[in-house]
């Protein structure tokens, strides 16, 4: 079995508060698309934070695959939003780069 640096969570931010300073000075946090969120595993303040947000204990398996519907589904509407006559560069600059897949660590 091999250690894991970090544990997942589903949890909708609702912006003030949902991460405290306190808290930032003690995890490291990283949020991904479908409202996953990455904080350190076997940590007593990351657990104590997934509590105060209600967050959904997710394996990094199933973390990973609700990033990637998320990005998919992204993906399939950027890849669909084209406009007669524009050129690459020009759908970059209007839309943005395309959205890149993301792959969580364990």
């Amino acid at each position: 079995m091999t250690d894991k640096n970090y544990q997942y969570c589903v949890a909708e931010n609702w912006g003030k508060g949902f991460i405290e300073h306190s808290e930032s000075t003690k995890i490291t946090f990283s949020g991904h698309p479908g409202n996953v969120w990455q904080v350190p595993a076997n940590n007593k303040f990351a657990n104590l934070w997934i509590n105060k947000v209600l967050g959904i204990a997710k394996t990094h398996t199933e973390a990973q695959a609700i990033v990637d519907a998320v990005i998919t589904s992204l993906q399939t509407t950027w890849d669909g939003d084209n406009v007669d006559g524009e050129t690459a560069d020009e759908k970059n600059l209007r839309l943005g780069e395309r959205p890149t897949d993301i792959t969580l660590e364990v």
